[in-house]
Order: structure tokens, then C-alpha cells, then sequence
């Protein structure tokens, strides 16, 4: 599996912590260094089965500068918020843990990561 982090965030530190616990094999993906393309992004919502909005962190100082409160959510505008998460990639949602078994889910609480264990 593979983690999507920010190591100054203090779910993605007890995520790792909770995955060293069990042992887990696991790749980690600093993803504000090693920023995913708009396509890495499209395959991710995918196996989370949510779309862009649900993964933005709309409290961003960025998310405020562009708005993006107030954009549509819906088919249309889909590649756009795609895009501003390649873009900014503060405004994704972490962590992201894609499982061995091709999902992937937000891991913010132990029972998250847990679930991405089971998989």
C-alpha cells in the first residue's frame, strides 16, 4: 500500500505510527513534494469512489483565494477542481492510503487505517 502524507500533520504522523505498530509493508508519498498529476488524482478519487470536492480542504488559505467554496460540484466542473488540487496540493485531504486490493480511503482516525489493513 501506499500513503499519500504531510509529515506536519498529526493524523498522517499517528496513521504511520499506527501501520508501524501492525508491521504493515508501505510505501509513503510525500505528496506536497512529489505533487500527483491531475491524472494520479482522477485514479485515486476512482478508488475512493468520491469525487474532487470530497478530498479538498476547503479551510486552505489557498481554497479561500480561489474560492472554491463556491464552485459548482458537479460533472462540469469536476476537471477543475482536479486541476486545483494538482495545482495546490495543500488542498488535498490526507491522509490517503491506497490499499493492495485497488481502494483507497481517507485514513483521519485509527479505524481508517485499520480498514486499509484489512484489505
Amino acid at each position: 500500500m501506499e500513503i499519500w502524507i504531510n509529515p506536519a500533520c498529526s493524523k498522517c504522523r499517528s496513521a504511520l505510527s499506527l501501520l508501524d505498530a501492525e508491521e504493515a509493508e508501505y510505501t509513503v508519498r510525500r505528496y506536497l513534494e512529489d505533487v500527483p498529476s491531475e491524472d494520479e488524482i482522477r485514479g485515486v478519487l476512482q478508488r475512493l469512489g468520491l469525487e474532487p470536492w470530497d478530498i479538498t480542504r476547503t479551510g486552505e488559505a489557498v481554497a479561500k483565494e480561489l474560492g472554491v467554496k463556491e464552485w459548482a460540484r458537479d460533472a462540469g466542473s469536476r476537471d477543475q477542481w482536479v486541476r486545483a488540487l494538482a495545482e495546490h496540493p495543500e488542498l488535498i485531504q490526507r491522509p490517503i492510503i491506497t490499499a493492495d486490493d485497488g481502494t483507497a480511503l481517507v485514513a483521519r482516525t485509527e479505524e481508517a487505517v485499520r480498514d486499509a489493513l484489512s484489505r
